[in-house]
């Protein structure tokens, strides 16, 4: 059993209170679970209204296909409309 785990910051620029940051990221938690089949979650940054911090983790039992839908989860993250996507970590 191999886990991969994503950690990604996000700007959301357009967040004028935690109501529209929370929107914003439900959204996004929902879209990648659905599309990817990955736990997520908030882990950092609860209280900022333009910065989330979210935890991805996911079990495969071969590395080389962990590390593809990680980094298609990153791509997708590249081109979301609201959320900028500042930086991210993966680990195998």
């Amino acid at each position: 059993m191999i886990v991969g785990i994503l950690r990604v910051r996000l700007l959301l620029r357009e967040a004028r209170t935690l109501k529209d940051k929370r929107q914003v990221i439900k959204s996004i938690k929902d879209r990648l679970h659905n599309s990817f089949n990955v736990s997520v979650a908030e882990v950092e940054a609860l209280e900022n209204r333009q910065l989330a911090v979210l935890g991805l983790a996911m079990v495969s039992n071969e590395t080389h296909a962990l590390k593809k839908c990680l980094g298609q989860i990153v791509e997708a993250l590249r081109v979301h409309p609201v959320a900028e996507l500042l930086d991210f970590e993966i680990e195998v």
